[in-house]
């Protein structure tokens, strides 16, 4: 990717759930691209070493430890970032929890704590740092849905539900910041190897007696049209594309990074 001008002020950057996975490495290549970023996540532990990484590339940093789930914490983190950099112009919402189990074995604890991340605390996080951009005229906000948001997962329903809420959130954001000159889009990636990720697919093969977890793993694979589960590095290559990159034109637009998972 392109360096950016030297002569422009550093964009000032909040990626969530950023200890490791998707969020850390869309911090370090916006980092690479001469942002100062701000990562924030409940694993302090893991967001040291994102801000270890950082700092290799020459970028500021700052570190954000947080219970996204408390009253006040996303606009506290929002809050965070203007006082130590006078503004934010990008926001990446990558902070998310899932657990599976099967519908009719539902329990308020999983729903309850999938909503109040997924859902509740991503839109106050737009909320915060749109009203700091409505005052720039200026900046992004990039939610990441799932697939899944347009599938029936019984076993996953907590979690689908709640990125079709992000679905949700990303429009209604789109329209209400779009006169001042804000742009809100999401991407939907496909399979990654994560740990969350990980993790998932082990308790969906025990939910579905599947005792050969690699079995089970390929044949998920082979669900993917292009044949292959993505790499972190490319899907955070296209969340840092609509951070920096696409044209300011687009807003409300969903990006499917499934490799054809999410094809209709």
């Amino acid at each position: 990717m392109p360096a950016e001008n030297q002569n422009t002020p550093p964009r000032r950057a909040l990626v969530t759930g950023a200890a490791g996975g998707l969020g850390r490495e869309v911090a370090i290549q916006l980092a690479r691209r001469g942002c100062v970023v701000a990562v924030a996540d409940i694993n302090g532990e893991g967001l040291a070493e994102t801000i270890r990484q950082i700092g290799e590339t020459g970028a500021e940093g700052e570190s954000i430890v947080s219970d996204f789930t408390g009253e006040g914490a996303p606009e506290a983190a929002v809050d965070k970032v203007v006082a130590r950099w006078g503004g934010i112009d990008i926001l990446v919402n990558n902070a998310g929890y899932g657990v599976i189990e099967p519908f009719l074995d539902a329990t308020f604890r999983a729903w309850t704590r999938t909503l109040a991340l997924n859902v509740t605390a991503l839109a106050m996080a737009c909320k915060a740092a749109g009203r700091v951009m409505r005052e720039q005229r200026s900046g992004r906000i990039i939610n990441i849905t799932s697939p899944g948001s347009r599938m029936a997962l019984p076993d996953y329903t907590a979690y689908t539900a709640s990125k079709a809420g992000v679905d949700s959130i990303t429009r209604a954001a789109a329209v209400a910041l779009a006169p001042y000159g804000v742009l809100v889009n999401s991407l939907a990636p496909g399979m990654m190897d994560t740990e969350m990720q990980r993790s998932t697919e082990v308790d969906l093969a025990r939910a579905n007696g599947r005792d050969d977890l690699q079995a089970f793993l390929d044949e998920r694979t082979r669900r993917i049209p292009l044949g292959r589960r993505a790499e972190i590095a490319e899907v955070a290559e296209a969340v840092v594309w609509l951070c920096l990159d696409a044209p300011k034109y687009m807003t409300a637009e969903r990006l499917n990074m499934s490799g054809g998972l999410d094809k209709d």
